[in-house]
């Protein structure tokens, strides 16, 4: 199939991956490991997912700059100019306004779809059709296009999106709200009224479209990135900008500072076999299971009468487990993490924090 050449892709791979560690560390966060010992990180699966039908040399990577080598030493095929580093981290909109400049000087009329470095997708051609769709309805409108997938649990670590009116495309309707992590009760009125979907973190828009919200969060600092007449743009002069002016951007995600505050956005009801494996609980939830009930990830284990957990330990090392009931168990170099699955993420926050404080960088 011949790839459009206005179809371009931005993969958001600059987070710290706090809400996997130990596993995911401060030096290698996730999306550049291998968690599942298939041969290939999650960044280059993301990647592998996204060539498959879009150019090659259309694909950007958003990253911090301490990463910038990781990226590069993974993607070796990715042009260089398509590492957008980062001086300072930031959330996801300050990344998708500097992808947007850049884009737009590359192609005018490039349709940009967003994705996130850390999931999981189990069916790749509904995926790709999805995402070619969402292209081309995106791609003619001055809209936002988010991809929702119907909720399998009542999950408060994600985000949730009210569906609205028809859109007169296929499975393409107005967005009525957002909600982000509602707790496990709102999340169960959620997922059984019908009416709401996960919000993937997939987003897709076209970069002349784009420019207008952005510049409405973001202002100061895109007033002075618009070039003079005489100075033509250069990625050596944008590269200055960032150093000097990218601490500057407001600590905002996509989710909030755009879709929130938008009342052109859509959502595409899709099916493409979707996990979030930002999150131990996450991932838990959506790989099969073993023998009671226990996920174990690429690791030796006995588990004896334990049910409901998930493990991932060292290569060299065996785990002998007796009598847990759904915990968290995983270690990686000077840290091992014993913890209750349930809504971990905020628990996990809390121990980094501590540990930060308490014992040092060296185990973060």
């Amino acid at each position: 199939m011949e790839k459009n050449t206005n179809n371009f892709c931005l993969i958001l791979a600059g987070g710290k991956g706090r809400r996997l560690w130990p596993c995911s560390r401060e030096e290698r966060p996730k999306q550049f490991l291998d968690f599942f010992s298939t041969g290939r990180t999650l960044l280059q699966q993301t990647y592998d997912r996204m060539a498959s039908f879009i150019p090659e040399n259309n694909i950007y990577v958003s990253t911090n700059r301490i990463y910038e080598s990781l990226v590069g030493e993974q993607l070796p095929e990715l042009p260089k100019e398509n590492i957008l580093s980062e001086p300072i981290f930031r959330n996801t909109a300050p990344s998708l306004a500097w992808a947007t400049h850049r884009i737009s000087h590359v192609n005018a009329e490039a349709r940009l779809v967003v994705v996130p470095s850390d999931q999981a997708v189990f069916k790749e051609d509904e995926f790709k059709r999805n995402v070619l769709e969402g292209l081309d309805f995106a791609g003619g409108m001055d809209c936002m296009l988010t991809m929702g997938v119907r909720p399998t649990r009542p999950e408060p670590g994600y985000g949730y999106i009210q569906v609205g009116e028809p859109a007169g495309h296929a499975d393409v309707y107005k967005v009525k709200s957002f909600t982000e992590k509602p707790d496990r009760d709102f999340a169960r009125m959620f997922m059984e009224s019908g009416e709401f979907y996960w919000n993937t973190g997939l987003f897709i828009a076209n970069v002349q479209y784009l420019r207008g919200p952005l510049g409405k969060i973001f202002p100061p600092v895109l007033r002075n990135f618009k070039e003079d007449a005489g100075h033509p743009y250069s990625i050596e002069a944008e590269l200055e900008f960032i150093k000097d002016n990218f601490p500057a951007y407001p600590n905002v995600s996509i989710d909030y500072g755009i879709l929130d505050k938008n009342e052109n956005v859509y959502v595409m009801k899709c099916d493409f076999g979707w996990a979030d494996l930002g999150m131990w609980h996450s991932i838990y939830e959506s790989m099969s299971k073993g023998e009671g009930d226990n996920v174990v990830i690429s690791s030796r284990v006995i588990a004896d009468g334990s049910r409901g957990n998930i493990i991932k330990l060292p290569a060299d090392h065996l785990g002998i487990i007796h009598g847990l009931d759904g915990y968290i168990v995983a270690e990686e170099g000077n840290v091992l993490l014993i913890c209750k699955k349930e809504d971990s993420s905020a628990l996990i926050r809390k121990y980094v924090n501590e540990v930060q404080v308490k014992y040092g960088e060296e185990f973060i």
